[in-house]
């Protein structure tokens, strides 16, 4: 990493409030470069607190950008943080018009040449992608990373029409806590209390309307802009990680946008902007592959960002099974067309007679994070005991290599007696000795076979062929290993378990795994600059005497036949800012099934936040519980939020909820 302390332009930054049509002020910070020319200005909107909570982050590029010419701001969502006004849901439709709102008004300041770009990671990339679809007329290019085109298939909350039960609570949890921090008196003086009780009144649990909508309905086509991606008129840079859960969203934008306005970019990464240098690397320069997108777009320079291929991305070598990886071994390459020339579909039959698939219900505690950031429990371990679980087919590697790139897809024959049920398939690389490691995989709730817009049951007894996709990969079997198909029909606590569920008989005959195929390409020109950053904001991480917790530890009760699952997902521990404030967060998450049973499927999720300025005797701190539990016909949650000034409690509620278990 290249920490850069000299740029193009001198650089100054200030904190604004930007005023939305209603009233409403937003809080932002803004760096710009010293110049008497307008420049673009790059826009980052989040609900995550750029005064504390993205702040490192955040240092990091926005005065990168500034010292290469451009106004790079950072803005709160309405609720969050120091801005104004009430929390909404996620991708609101007024959390999307606050965002028009101040493209343009920055687009109207005279320090602004008229042209923005917006950019993000995650919730940014995705409400990036989401306004871009609103084209507002001054927005001219986004750069995407880590976001979805497809809020119900393709995010937090549902996976092949079943309920994501790992990510879908712990992302609820959380964002109960996070909405319940108060804003910072530094920052809105004396009248921050009076706001933090009148946003505490307006919260409710984001899992209440979640779990409310079970198919593919119009809350969730909100914000989906698989739903009309023409409607994108910005030139859109796309990014993702193989090992994180939205890569699909590159492979589907470069497939349906104008070829002539995006561009793909897929590498070895977790859930994390590509140049932070988190597991599994190599990292790359991606600040300056982002600058190359901005001056080509917002400032009509021929960069060359347009005669890449339309897909670059890294095709892993095979690996040992690991729950981390500074670096993965592999290499570059560059596609074209749609879909690419180099792939063919190859598809490999199963062999054998019908078989019984009726997989514990614990099967799924070695699938790692849902969304991994770089720690070192998140990543899948050694397969072997979660394909024993399964029902596996192989194909030998022969005497060449195979590489794959794309999503893989499978059809299977079924028959279940029962009407619900899940189909969870794998795809494993297996060594001589024996060790597997997690390619790719994916889920189908067979009661969505026939669309995730509907539920049907399953006729008992009946026989019928459904397909779906797994998400998609860059891996290079060699020859000598073996390629793995495991079908299971759990996969906790990724899935959250059906009722009534009792497996599937999968008939081989009929059955298939196709994979994309990629001929062997050398690629030498494509390639990345060492990655850099602006200098560091100068968070202090205090150590303390504490014995840390396990990121991921499971517990087997071996009388009851249960099964614990404990989760510190290690957001950041203490924190303290060059500004003396003092942050603090502690997360634990549990995730309990009986190995027999699934109903005894449960979700408890506790959080701890402290937000301490020592020098204004400010000492806030919000605690909250967060469960999920199911019976045969409704999902039962239980969500409690305790915020404190001081030793005064100023919040304190709980809300008990019964949602019909309709589908998923």
């Amino acid at each position: 990493m290249h920490i850069r302390t000299r740029f193009p332009y001198d650089t100054t930054h200030e904190d604004v409030r930007i005023p939305l049509p209603d009233g409403t002020r937003l809080y932002a910070r803004i760096w710009r470069p010293v110049t008497d020319e307008p420049v673009p200005a790059l826009l980052e909107y989040l609900p995550y607190r750029l005064s504390d909570w993205t702040a490192p982050r955040d240092w990091q590029r926005h005065p990168w950008y500034a010292g290469h010419g451009y106004a790079s701001v950072r803005v709160d969502v309405r609720g969050h943080g120091n801005s104004e006004g009430m929390p909404g849901d996620e991708y609101d439709a007024t959390e999307l018009a606050d965002g028009v709102a101040v493209i343009h008004w920055l687009a109207e300041q005279e320090w602004c040449s008229g042209r923005v770009g917006m950019f993000g990671i995650s919730w940014g990339g995705s409400n990036s992608l989401q306004i871009a679809a609103l084209a507002p007329e001054p927005l001219q290019a986004i750069v995407t990373v880590c976001s979805t085109d497809d809020r119900y298939d393709n995010d937090v909350h549902y996976m092949g029409g079943s309920v994501l039960a790992v990510d879908m609570h712990a992302r609820a949890a959380t964002m109960l806590a996070f909405v319940c921090r108060p804003p910072d008196p530094a920052h809105v003086g004396k009248g921050w209390k009076d706001m933090w009780c009148d946003r505490l009144e307006a919260v409710e649990p984001f899992i209440h309307t979640w779990l409310a909508h079970r198919t593919r309905d119009d809350y969730w086509k909100h914000g989906s802009v698989c739903e009309d991606y023409s409607a994108i008129r910005a030139n859109v840079l796309a990014v993702g990680g193989w090992h994180d859960p939205y890569r699909d969203t590159v492979l589907r934008l470069i497939e349906h946008l104008d070829p002539a306005k995006v561009r793909g970019l897929i590498g070895p990464w977790s859930h994390q902007y590509p140049d932070r240098g988190l597991p599994p690397g190599p990292s790359i320069g991606f600040l300056q592959e982002t600058l190359r997108w901005w001056d080509q777009h917002l400032k009509d320079r021929d960069t060359g960002a347009m005669s890449e291929p339309l897909l670059r991305s890294w095709i892993s070598k095979s690996h040992r099974p690991a729950t981390v990886y500074e670096t993965l071994p592999g290499r570059w390459v560059g596609d074209t067309g749609r879909p690419s020339e180099n792939i063919t579909p190859v598809t490999y039959a199963l062999q054998g007679g019908p078989q019984t698939v009726d997989s514990p219900q614990h099967t799924g505690l070695d699938a790692g994070r849902f969304l991994p950031y770089g720690n070192d429990a998140d990543l899948p371990p050694d397969q072997r005991d979660e394909d024993a679980k399964s029902v596996s087919f192989e194909f030998p590697v022969e005497d060449s290599p195979i590489e794959i790139l794309g999503r893989a897809r499978v059809k299977l024959r079924i028959r279940m007696d029962v009407p619900r049920g899940q189909a969870i398939a794998r795809l494993c690389d297996v060594a001589p000795d024996g060790a597997s490691t997690l390619v790719t995989r994916g889920v189908l709730n067979l009661s969505a076979r026939h669309g995730r817009d509907r539920s049907d049951d399953w006729p008992a007894g009946a026989t019928e062929d459904v397909a779906f996709e797994l998400n998609g990969i860059g891996h290079t079997f060699p020859p000598g290993h073996r390629i793995r198909l495991a079908v299971s029909s759990s996969y906790w606590p990724w899935i959250w378990p059906q009722a009534g569920s009792a497996g599937f008989t999968l008939d081989a005959d009929g059955s298939f795994v196709e994979l994309p195929v990629r001929r062997r390409t050398e690629d030498p020109s494509i390639g990345f600059e060492q990655a850099e950053q602006s200098e560091p904001l100068g968070v202090v991480l205090p150590v303390t005497l504490d014995e840390p917790r396990p990121e991921r530890l499971v517990v087997r009760d071996v009388a009851k036949g249960e099964w614990r699952l404990e989760v510190d997902p290690r957001y950041g521990g203490t924190r303290v800012h060059p500004d003396g404030l003092e942050f603090t967060e502690d997360a634990v998450e549990r995730y309990t099934i009986q190995e027999n049973d699934p109903l005894s499927a449960r979700t408890r999720s506790d959080w701890t936040i402290r937000l301490h300025r020592p020098e204004m005797a400010w000492d806030a701190r919000i605690e909250t519980r967060s469960e999920i539990g199911a019976d045969a016909t409704d999902f039962i949650t239980s969500d409690e939020v305790v915020c404190k000034d001081g030793d005064e409690i100023v919040f304190h509620r709980t809300w008990e909820r019964r949602i019909p278990r309709t589908a998923g």
